[in-house]
């Protein structure tokens, strides 16, 4: 197996429940390590160049809404598969069908304030990463 890195985003919706070190534990109890993090408003543009991907979506524009209405916490997580190991621990995007002891089953209100964020392949990881932090930023 490979050491990879993945980025997480602690959403809106925990931040403002207080939950990122709760969130966190579940990270780190999965056998990933926090190499980087910061907490951060992001701005409208920023929010849409981020998840530019869905500009074309109809959920698009409340989604940007929703990642501008608090802060978020990007961190850089890394370890064996750390980009799977991530979306297990993270659960279905839908807290619905979400897996008991995930974050989202645990954390999540409903499809869209889901708590979390992860990327979901090697060369999507690269980009989101590079999106948040640079590297004097990571400590890993």
């Amino acid at each position: 197996m490979a050491v990879e890195r993945t980025l997480s985003i602690i959403k809106p919706d925990a931040t403002d429940r207080n939950l990122t070190g709760k969130i966190n534990s579940y990270i780190e109890e999965a056998g990933l390590r926090i190499i980087a993090q910061k907490r951060i408003q992001l701005t409208r543009g920023q929010a849409e160049a981020f998840y530019g991907v869905h500009k074309e979506r109809s959920f698009f524009g409340e989604l940007v809404d929703f990642m501008i209405s608090g802060p978020v916490v990007p961190q850089i997580l890394e370890g064996e598969n750390a980009i799977a190991k991530y979306r297990e621990v993270m659960g279905a995007t839908n807290p619905a069908n979400a897996d008991d002891g995930t974050i989202r089953k645990d954390f999540a209100i409903d499809v869209q304030s889901n708590s979390v964020h992860g990327s979901d392949a090697p060369e999507t990881a690269a980009v989101e990463i590079a999106f948040f932090f640079s590297e004097t930023e990571i400590t890993g």
